[in-house]
């Protein structure tokens, strides 16, 4: 990634601008659905702002669905077949991409019906959390947050990355998952998230963060 240009932002700040842009977003593909990614590591904490967007957009009157990747983890079974601590598995076969493109791309596409189920599997019970679908009218937004989103060529309309330095990311992490951390290298490697998203917020001090909006 070369040198981007940050802006010193506030999170209130950030959820609004956000939430505006998010207004005049018209899928490519003609859905009525646009589908948005936050994408960072669980440290970046993604999930945050992807709620303070849904909260912003809510004030607007427009509707959204904050859905979480980590609600779609595969069974511990699959998940831990080759350790607790297998970072290969970790990155390619922790979380269930075939139920995400079937549970929440699929009825979003154009001419789905926009029942969207929020969360498959529980990983504290390693059972199916059972959790009702959700009916998001046409023009409600889908803000699909957590780890490792941009690699999997789902069809998101803007996708935003939470970025941490190496440094801040190994602060932040506890270290019982610091086993995570060269997953996340990979990824930067593989995808070079914070050069391909839309939106790139750096969240290394969580009380400044800065963006290139």
């Amino acid at each position: 990634m070369g040198p981007v240009r940050l802006e010193a932002i506030t999170w209130d700040r950030l959820g609004d601008l956000l939430a505006e842009r998010l207004l005049d977003l018209k899928p490519a593909d003609g859905s009525p659905w646009p589908r948005v990614a936050f994408d960072g590591a669980p440290a970046a904490r993604p999930g945050d702002l992807a709620e303070r967007v849904g909260e912003a957009l809510r004030i607007r009157g427009r509707r959204s669905l904050a859905v979480s990747a980590e609600g779609f983890l595969r069974p511990a079974s699959v998940r831990l077949e080759y350790g607790h601590q297998d970072v290969d598995a970790y990155y390619d076969s922790w979380f269930d991409t075939g139920a995400l493109w079937r549970e929440v791309f699929g009825p979003l596409e154009p001419g789905g019906d926009g029942r969207v189920l929020p969360d498959l599997w529980d990983p504290l019970t390693d059972r199916a959390t059972r959790s009702p679908y959700v009916q998001l009218p046409p023009g409600g937004v889908l803000l699909l947050h957590g780890p490792l989103l941009l690699r999997h060529w789902f069809p998101f309309d803007l996708t935003v990355h939470v970025l941490l330095s190496p440094g801040a990311l190994r602060r932040r992490t506890p270290e019982a998952d610091h086993w995570t951390l060269p997953a996340f290298e990979r990824y930067d490697h593989e995808t070079d998230p914070a050069g391909t998203a839309d939106v790139l917020v750096r969240a290394d001090d969580p009380r400044h963060p800065a963006w290139n909006g």
